[in-house]
């Protein structure tokens, strides 16, 4: 494993990406309608949430910490990029949720980030289960490499018939509709959902 020292690129890690992680990657900004609010701030909290959102196994998100650790003006160019491509990313599925048209540099930055990315070819063990090894990239497609394949693994799919945007427009995150008859309206009827609610009794109470 690399130091904090060490030069040398991690040779390969292993990624774990689940088809909707996308979508908890686009969240990582809150309230996008109103006063947004930051989750990431820098390439440590990046790859910390990957290994919380079970993309990454800590063992890979350790080497490539310790790498940026030894380089860190790469680390805040990888991060800024890692940003970029999250709007890229929300921009697209927005889209899909709202049944207009994606923005055709949206649709190239995408296609070229994936194909930059590793490639899905070899399974190895990850923790309890599986994730596919792929090539260590210290660049942002090689970063992204979960959340990238799982946006476009949502495009190309039934699921994108099922991509909503929170009816909150002071949160306006992006989810999977799961619901059986696919109209649910709020990213969590605890939060948005019960705030509605709320505020439909308020305006009863004060037109009687």
């Amino acid at each position: 494993m690399s130091s904090a020292t060490d030069s040398r690129s991690p040779r390969n890690l292993v990624v774990v990406p689940r088809r909707d992680l996308s979508f908890d990657f686009v969240n990582t900004l809150a309230w996008r309608g109103s006063a947004p609010t930051e989750s990431l701030h820098s390439i440590g909290e990046l790859l910390g949430w990957m290994v919380s959102s079970k993309a990454m196994t800590e063992r890979a998100a350790t080497e490539l910490s310790n790498w940026f650790a030894a380089h860190p003006a790469q680390g805040v160019t990888v991060f800024g990029a890692a940003i970029e491509s999250r709007e890229m990313i929300y921009r697209l599925l927005r889209s899909i949720a709202s049944d207009s048209p994606p923005a055709r540099e949206d649709l190239r930055r995408l296609n070229r980030a994936l194909g930059e990315a590793g490639s899905r070819q070899i399974l190895d063990r990850a923790d309890k289960g599986f994730g596919w090894r792929i090539e260590a990239k210290t660049t942002v497609a090689g970063i992204l490499a979960p959340m990238l394949w799982s946006t476009a693994d949502i495009l190309v799919s039934p699921d994108a018939a099922r991509v909503r945007q929170c009816a909150n427009d002071r949160c306006l995150w992006l989810f999977r509709d799961d619901s059986k008859n696919g109209t649910r309206r709020w990213c969590s009827m605890q939060a948005c959902g019960n705030r509605a609610k709320a505020h439909r009794h308020y305006l009863r109470q004060k037109a009687q």
